[in-house]
């Protein structure tokens, strides 16, 4: 089967999918994934073809420094070009189905894929790493906060949040015009699938967030998709050597979401009294520092002795796998709402929102992160049952149970 993957988001949206697409192809599937160009080589690198979504979302996203005030110019121009990115992710999707596919793979961003594959005549299937669907057992991820409304609350408002306006929106509007099909907004075809309780996996493990009892039966909570191995990637010497010259560091980072001043980190390690593998930045900052690239999750997390995070969906499974404490530092969207879970299942202190985010807070937290024994008693437990979960299996099983054309 030709699976085409829609991921039109950062590195955490991409690596999941192609650490999938890799396992599907091994199952004897044909695997693409249309993705930012910058995220080629990791695709590639994964076994999968390449298909370009224009644009570089990353640079768009990036937050600035805690507690920098947004102008309303500002937020008009992040809106107007996050407008632009979508209609370019939209266009380079239909170029990416008419290279060739049978069935479409869309994560949650990328709702334009149903109009594409509706006039194609193929199959979709969501691929999700949020929880988008309107749910009394968590807070809407568009409202950029873990506090939950209560059930009748929280039901209300993922519901009116679902069907409100989206930068995807008038994308989907024009491919359907484009494509001659019927007018149909991007919330009424949502409310058609879920009276159809059309499939929807989720690469979330139920250890960490437990499958809702008001979901339909074609939502289904997959386990997660983990990222390539890269099997020719080496740690540098000076990584080695600093892992090996002391006691375990922390990890700080933040993905795609921020860029911190590394004084600003540093500051807050000291207070803490640890050693920190920084990374954004390159380097020795010191003798209690070291600064780092781009270095696999995998092996790095179980030789720290906690991950101070955005809490980005795969940034916070790598550290709860590793079985290590984490600190979550959420910036926006579904950040609040794994920063929560990771607090709510013992395994870190409570999190501190990135807009309120201050040195002395930050090293307090990273101080109560590894010096309390349950935080590290209870990862341990999480990362065993998250390593008996596999997330290819409920994904092979729906592209099995696919309508023969």
């Amino acid at each position: 089967m030709r699976v085409l993957m829609v991921a039109p988001g950062t590195r955490g949206d991409v690596a999941p999918m192609a650490g999938l697409g890799s396992r599907l192809q091994e199952l004897g599937n044909e695997v693409a994934i249309a993705a930012n160009p910058a995220y080629a080589p990791l695709v590639v690198a994964s076994g999968c073809e390449f298909r370009p979504l224009p644009g570089n979302l990353t640079e768009l996203i990036k937050r600035p420094a805690p507690g920098a005030k947004a102008t309303a110019g500002s937020l008009l121009t992040f809106w107007r070009k996050l407008g632009e990115y979508m209609d370019n992710a939209a266009t380079g999707a239909l170029a990416a189905a008419e290279a060739g596919a049978d069935v479409i793979l869309a994560n949650s961003v990328a709702p334009y894929a149903y109009d594409i594959a509706e006039a194609f005549g193929i199959p979709v299937i969501g691929a999700h790493l949020q929880p988008t669907e309107p749910s009394a057992a968590y807070p809407p991820v568009l409202m950029n906060s873990s506090r939950s409304l209560g059930a009748w609350g929280n039901r209300i408002i993922g519901e009116r949040a679902a069907a409100g306006p989206a930068p995807y929106d008038a994308p989907g509007a024009r491919l359907r015009r484009q494509l001659g099909l019927p007018t149909e907004s991007r919330s009424a075809g949502e409310r058609r699938r879920r009276k159809t309780r059309a499939t929807i996996l989720h690469g979330i493990s139920p250890a960490v967030l437990p499958r809702p009892a008001d979901w339909h039966s074609g939502l289904v909570m997959a386990g997660y998709w983990w990222p390539p191995v890269n099997q020719g990637w080496g740690p540098s010497p000076d990584l080695q050597d600093f892992l090996a010259d002391g006691p375990a560091p922390v990890f700080v980072g933040f993905g795609s979401s921020a860029h911190l001043d590394p004084a600003f980190i540093l500051d807050a390690t000291r207070r803490a009294g640890v050693r920190a593998v920084v990374q954004g930045v390159e380097g020795v900052l010191g003798d209690d520092a070291l600064g780092v690239g781009s270095v696999p999750h995998e092996w790095l997390f179980p030789r720290v002795a906690a991950v101070v995070h955005h809490a980005g969906a795969g940034t916070t499974a790598a550290g709860l796998r590793a079985g290590v404490p984490s600190v979550g530092v959420p910036v926006y969207t579904d950040q609040p709402l794994w920063a929560s879970r990771i607090a709510s299942l013992g395994a870190g202190p409570e999190p501190i929102p990135y807009r309120k985010l201050t040195r002395v807070r930050l090293g307090d937290a990273i101080a109560q992160a590894v010096t309390t024994a349950s935080y590290s008693e209870r990862a341990r437990v999480l990362a065993a049952a998250i390593a008996k979960e596999d997330g290819t299996i409920p994904v092979a099983e729906a592209l099995r149970n696919l309508p023969t054309p």
